[in-house]
């Protein structure tokens, strides 16, 4: 099982983008989507999770700029980054737990990470 990012880029102030997650792969489901960010010289901070329920959470200082969707049946997270600041700029990351069935029939847990993609803001 694996993770495919894609979106990021590069936008002014106040621009919007989005990120977005894909899990591929055989036998698995995904119970919670999160989305890090890791900005040059700082270590990597979580910004956004929807959890399997639907419920979403962000950090305080995205909250009410950012949303983030998942849907379940193509295995998809989105993160929608509206009204952004050039400390929003960074490499973002999505991450995804759940579980898995192994050749041999067994479950397993699965943790997994996608590689990031970059967002820019420029002043």
């Amino acid at each position: 099982v694996q993770l495919q990012a894609s979106g990021g880029g590069l936008v002014q102030t106040g621009g919007s983008l989005t990120v977005s997650c894909e899990a591929s792969g055989n036998d698995f489901s995904i119970n919670n989507w999160y989305w890090y960010r890791q900005a040059p010289g700082k270590l990597r901070q979580a910004v956004a999770n929807i959890l399997s329920s639907g419920v979403t959470n962000f950090i305080a200082s995205v909250r009410g700029r950012f949303t983030i969707s998942r849907d379940n049946a193509k295995n998809t997270v989105t993160l929608f980054l509206n009204n952004l600041k050039p400390e929003d700029t960074a490499v973002y990351y999505c991450n995804a737990d759940g579980g898995y069935i192994t050749s041999e029939g067994q479950h397993r847990p699965l943790d997994i990470w996608g590689k990031g993609t970059q967002v820019t803001v420029s002043s």
